[in-house]
């Protein structure tokens, strides 16, 4: 009999660590290969997590609701093969679905596992060659946390590596004047378990639950889990980049007016609706290719410009809650593509099918915050992107039209445009012109094109 180590599987691009939703299995219980055995959930989406071989469940390593970082063990699995190994399944099937991930062929040898704390119970001098990852070197950059001090930051994560939890308890602690510049031993900074952590969470959790009081007639409804998920995010943008939102509006007659002449025929031929996101999508990314610094993100003082061009789109979910698809390579789509890839993501995310893939490696979002009747908005911008873009609703204005034989005044479907950027990279020059750029392109849209 040999114990095969379950691993917290890589989930995507920027992932780095997944909440334990539920255990389908528990100890004592067989379990087949690919066989689910429990659901996690990320940032981004749920999945769950097969068994990559056919044996009894002999240990469960952590709780629901806990967070755990990519790599770790989460399981052990008693088999009859002749040593230990570890496999690390492929989660690429959202909740509700059939698991269709394949085990590794190729198992490798275990040695002894140590704790992560125990890794990090070495001084470094700062010539180490730990691994960061890009949120935590943006939030050093930010809080102006030198290399030396990020090395000596015992870390919790996955080999000893620093999570994002550890750097912000480090910047609070220095900010609060606990956390000493210089040569406090780590071995006194690990003293606290995170057992110990999340009970004093805990305790002061309720604490503040205790101090709290309501007047009047009122309900306390508690977050869910994704809401919980968007409201960090959502504060760890505004607290990583400096958001500048720039506005503009744009004439999009010839665009409405092309659309509702072709879309009865689109969808018969097509077999797909042609709703005006698409179009918005086709033109931002031809913005794209002219301002390719938009298409960026930031990885500590280095600018890194992405090639390929995945454009992702926040889709409201019948929850309330918010996700954003990305579609891939979108400028080697057609329109027609285009058109299919967003009502197949929307119609995904409304149905609670995405898989994990489906909202990764997003360089660019656009927000149609018009679907609900709004003029504009100022969009917080999607985490390690540099811009956002928000189309409002299209209403039909009297304007002023300038032709050589002098002005006028006509109806035209006219809609504002603002995007929000990150000022650390793009400055208002290139965030305006690219912003204008995306408003030309939809004011000269060919009413005679084919699609």
């Amino acid at each position: 009999m040999a114990l095969v180590d379950l691993i917290m599987p890589k989930l995507g691009e920027s992932i780095m660590e997944a909440t334990v939703l539920k255990w389908l299995k528990q100890p004592g219980d067989t379990v087949e290969m690919d066989e689910t055995v429990l659901e996690i959930a990320t940032d981004k989406v749920d999945s769950e997590v097969p068994s990559t071989v056919a044996g009894v469940l002999e240990e469960i390593l952590f709780n629901v609701n806990d967070v755990v970082p990519i790599g770790t063990v989460i399981a052990r699995i008693k088999t009859d093969a002749a040593e230990t190994v570890t496999h690390k399944p492929e989660v690429s099937t959202p909740v509700k679905e059939a698991a269709s991930s394949q085990p590794d062929q190729v198992a490798e040898v275990v040695e002894t596992i140590q704790r992560p704390a125990a890794a990090q119970s070495q001084p470094t001098n700062g010539s180490t060659n730990r691994f960061y990852s890009p949120l935590v070197l943006n939030i050093a950059a930010s809080e102006g946390v030198s290399m030396v001090d990020l090395e000596n930051i015992p870390g919790t994560g996955n080999e000893g590596r620093v999570t994002k939890k550890d750097i912000l308890q480090f910047v609070s602690e220095r900010k609060s004047g606990s956390q000493q510049s210089g040569g406090r031993s780590q071995s006194s900074q690990m003293t606290v378990s995170r057992t110990e952590q999340k009970q004093t969470e805990s305790s002061t959790g309720n604490a503040n639950q205790q101090l709290t009081t309501y007047t009047g007639n009122v309900e306390i409804i508690e977050m869910d889990r994704m809401r919980k998920l968007i409201a960090d995010h959502m504060v760890r943008s505004k607290h990583t980049s400096p958001h500048v939102t720039s506005f503009t509006e744009a004439d999009v007659t010839n665009l409405v007016m092309w659309r509702n002449k072709v879309k009865k025929d689109f969808e018969k031929r097509e077999g797909t609706k042609i709703t005006f996101t698409p179009l918005f999508i086709e033109a931002v990314v031809r913005c794209i290719k002219k301002f390719p610094l938009i298409n960026c993100s930031l990885d500590g003082n280095n600018i890194i410009i992405k090639k390929d061009i995945n454009i992702g789109m926040a889709t409201a979910l019948p929850s309330g809650n918010l996700i954003v698809p990305v579609i891939k390579n979108a400028d080697q789509l057609n329109l027609v593509g285009l058109a299919k890839q967003v009502n197949g993501l929307a119609d995904a995310a409304r149905n609670g099918k995405l898989k994990v893939d489906d909202t990764s490696g997003g360089t660019f979002t656009m927000t149609n915050v018009g679907t609900f009747g709004s003029l504009m908005g100022t969009p917080i911008i999607n985490q390690p992107q540099v811009a956002i873009l928000a189309v409002g609703a299209i209403k039909k204005r009297p304007v002023v039209i300038e032709s050589p034989s002098g002005d006028s005044i006509a109806i035209r479907h006219m809609m504002y445009l603002s995007m929000s950027y990150d000022h650390r990279i793009v400055d208002g020059s290139l965030g305006a012109t690219f912003l204008t750029a995306v408003s030309k392109e939809l004011e000269n849209f060919d009413g005679e094109r084919e699609y």
